[in-house]
């Protein structure tokens, strides 16, 4: 225990992201290592399947397995690895590519952002595949995508672009996944906007990289809740019932703390 905090058992991950809860259990990937991981509640984590690539996030398919940002692009997953790729629209690029952050909105679309790994402004992109398997490019100019997230009925896209501090919002089209204008949502002066979630109040979770915070914006922008984490890099968040669970990383930290790149959770 740190002050309420619980670390979970287990190894400390470099770049521990794409915190979600599928069915019975949690999930999450270690970014930079390509495993996808389950995570017990009553002990160590557990390799689901490891790539020779990156591995950014996962949502589940409806006839089993996985889809992935991987790599430079987006992938069926099954048991052993990469089934089949969708779509590589990174492969080729002027400056090193990878798959950042990704999530599956209520409509059953799955959302992937890339960036670069020397993070070269604006060579990020956010990338739609629709349940048919095609693979659209949606948004150009970003540097470091992360989320997206969306409100239950999938009418509202959030968007973080890390390396400019800032959260955006955008009103979807349900019917096609078309998106409005952007607007920006909420601006980040310590630390950047990482991993985020929508609550089932409609309430916003950030983690807050480098601050060492997880902060909740409401439906207007405003600051509603900061909570301040004893790791500094926390990178997801997940409201799982009554506690909060965040994943955290130690790439980049010189002399990572005990806590750093723990998954820790904190009742709510």
């Amino acid at each position: 225990m740190t002050g309420d905090w619980t670390a979970w058992p287990g190894e400390r991950f470099s770049l521990g992201e794409g915190l979600r809860r599928v069915g019975e259990r949690l999930i999450m990937v270690d970014i930079l290592t390509g495993r996808l991981l389950a995570l017990p509640a009553d002990g160590e984590h557990e390799v689901l399947l490891q790539l020779a690539e990156p591995l950014g996030a996962v949502a589940p398919r409806p006839g089993g397995g996985w889809l992935a940002a991987a790599g430079t692009g987006i992938a069926v997953l099954g048991d052993s690895g990469v089934e089949r790729w969708l779509a590589r629209p990174e492969n080729g690029a002027r400056t090193a590519m990878r798959m950042n952050d990704a999530v599956a909105d209520p409509h059953g679309r799955f959302w992937a952002g890339s960036m670069a790994y020397d993070t070269t402004p604006g060579a990020g992109s956010l990338y739609r595949a629709d349940p048919d398997g095609t693979v659209t490019r949606v948004l150009g100019d970003l540097t470091v995508p992360n989320g997206p997230a969306f409100d239950a009925d999938g009418t509202t896209m959030y968007l973080a672009d890390s390396a400019k501090g800032v959260i955006h919002r955008f009103a979807v089209d349900p019917g096609t996944g078309r998106l409005a204008e952007r607007a920006e949502f909420a601006t980040v002066e310590s630390g950047s906007p990482d991993g985020m979630t929508v609550d089932a109040e409609g309430f916003l979770w950030s983690a807050i990289w480098g601050a060492g915070q997880v902060r909740r914006y409401a439906p207007d922008g405003s600051l509603d809740r900061v909570v301040a984490v004893p790791a500094e890099q926390p990178t997801s968040v997940h409201v799982d019932g009554e506690r909060l669970v965040v994943t955290s990383a130690t790439v980049g930290l010189a002399e990572p703390g005990e806590f750093d790149g723990a998954v820790l959770s904190i009742a709510l």
